[in-house]
């Protein structure tokens, strides 16, 4: 298994992630930026619209592109932006260890969304995207953009067609996700992300919960596992774009907007990608069969989830709010009826 120490003294004699770019003046702008992705992935969700901002903004800035644990563990690249180590960063708030009181519902907050769509319309309808700007200018941290991912599901080694199967799993998650899911028996794994795929075949890990199907085949995933799960704890994943305060705002106001419009068309670019491609793959992927937990007893996770809600939201006056939001949005979806919502 590579160590993620020999990872980063590779990664530091190679050439980053690098991105077509025209001849660079003096006076140009640099910055490094971090993904949580790995390489494959991040062709898909960050390296195009990086390509993008480079070609526009030409000598006037550049962005070097790094991947998942290359230049920081992605456990510490919170602190890593916040130092001025890295200048931007692309994750989800759990992964990236933030220190604020939003970072539970970053990456998956069990049941909390149905479709992708539900991500964009609470940060931008029903307040949220405000409360993420507030908690993150309190740490010298620029929360720049929200957008959709992929749903969460289980991949695994041996069959899940029951609550019960579940127990004892060693299951590769974020930590809020692991840390719901433990009711239920599961053992979460924290790993460097570019060790999963040999922790799977060594058999330290049993399984993943950690996205769709989309990414299970795009990284190599579905190679080391035999089995995707139907049911999810989340239908969608929320993740954002971030920057270093004072780097961000020594930026001319067009860079940042060039940015901005740059980090929404990542956005947009995975919104579909990921809704084809988890359909497509259900039907058409050759490498994983499909398993079902039945309904009636998928309930009890669903029922477990609201209680999981009010206990974050006793915690602080913050999670209170974003709980309160993601209900009064629930139940606004639930009256309106297919398709926002299906019994």
């Amino acid at each position: 298994m590579t160590t993620r120490r020999n990872f980063i003294a590779g990664a530091a004699a190679a050439a980053p992630a690098t991105l077509a770019a025209p001849a660079i003046a003096q006076s140009t702008i640099r910055w490094r930026m971090q993904t949580y992705a790995g390489p494959a992935l991040a062709e898909h969700v960050i390296k195009p619209h990086i390509e993008m901002f480079n070609k526009i903004a030409g000598d006037r800035m550049q962005i070097e592109l790094f991947f998942a644990d290359q230049l920081v563990p992605t456990g510490e690249l919170f602190r890593a932006m916040q130092r001025g180590t890295i200048d931007a960063v692309q994750s989800d708030d759990d992964s990236m260890a933030s220190p604020t009181e939003v970072t539970v519902f970053g990456g998956y907050f069990p049941f909390a969304l149905r479709y992708s769509l539900d991500v964009p319309v609470l940060f931008n309808q029903y307040g949220l995207k405000e409360i993420w700007e507030e908690e993150y200018a309190k740490v010298g941290v620029k929360h720049i953009s929200a957008g959709s991912w992929d749903p969460c599901h289980f991949a695994t080694k041996e069959p899940i067609n029951s609550l019960a199967d579940l127990q004892g799993k060693r299951i590769f998650t974020f930590p809020t996700a692991g840390r719901f899911l433990s009711r239920f028996g599961v053992v979460p794994v924290t790993l460097p992300w570019e060790d999963v795929e040999v922790a799977l075949q060594t058999g330290e890990l049993d399984g993943i919960a950690w996205s769709g199907i989309t990414e299970d085949y795009t990284v190599g995933w579905a190679d080391v596992t035999n089995y995707f799960l139907t049911n999810n704890i989340s239908g969608a994943w929320i993740g954002h774009f971030f920057a270093n305060m004072e780097r961000w705002n020594e930026l001319p106001d067009d860079l940042k907007t060039l940015f901005q419009v740059c980090a929404d068309a990542s956005h947009y670019y995975r919104q579909w990608w990921y809704w084809g491609g988890e359909a497509a793959l259900r039907v058409n992927g050759d490498k994983l069969k499909l398993t079902t937990i039945p309904a009636e007893e998928w309930a009890q996770v669903e029922a477990e989830a609201k209680k999981f809600w009010d206990e974050i939201a006793a915690e602080s006056e913050v999670k209170a709010r974003v709980v309160a939001k993601i209900r009064e949005y629930n139940e606004v979806m639930e009256k309106a009826g297919p398709p926002y919502r299906y019994s």
